[in-house]
């Protein structure tokens, strides 16, 4: 809800100022069906995503971000809001030469402060599988509501141990 002035004055009663309430009519369902506005990646500047990884196929502790401290293995990526998953793997590929042989699983995740409590919280978004087309591998990181200061948290598995394909991935 938002207080606003009516006519930049404010109804004067008895003196005082009133502000009024304003109220959003918008309702989830149309906040789904609007599309994603796309990015101009020449116009727009890029932000600075901070990207934890692991190569056990589990995401961090949730401790491990607590107190200003952060996992020591951080890739800093300057990308737009129109990233897709397959392309955040791709740029961990070429930083991780291990994580290239195919088959092997990046589980993405989300990790953001939590507002109504201390402490932060992970969302898994999706996964990608390097030498395999996915569900998710168009998914973007505004259309799973990240938002500037998040974290991306990626659980890497290499092949040897990744669960096998759920049918939601397919080879190229």
């Amino acid at each position: 809800m938002l207080a606003a002035e009516v006519g930049g004055q404010g109804e004067r009663l008895g003196g005082r100022r009133r502000k009024m309430a304003v109220e959003s009519r918008v309702t989830q369902e149309e906040i789904k069906k609007e599309p994603e506005k796309p990015i101009d990646r020449e116009k727009t500047c890029p932000l600075l995503l901070r990207v934890f990884t692991t190569n056990n196929g589990r995401h961090h502790r949730m401790d491990e971000f607590s107190r200003g401290n952060v996992p020591s293995s951080e890739l800093q990526i300057y990308t737009w809001m129109d990233a897709t998953l397959k392309e955040l793997t791709s740029l961990v590929k070429e930083v991780y030469p291990e994580a290239r042989k195919k088959g092997t699983h990046f589980n993405f995740a989300i990790v953001f402060m939590d507002l109504k409590r201390p402490g932060y919280r992970v969302k898994e978004i999706g996964s990608t599988m390097s030498g395999r087309k996915g569900t998710d591998d168009s998914m973007t990181l505004q259309s799973q509501k990240f938002q500037i200061g998040d974290y991306l948290d990626i659980a890497i598995t290499p092949p040897n141990r990744a669960p096998p394909p759920s049918g939601r991935m397919r080879p190229y």
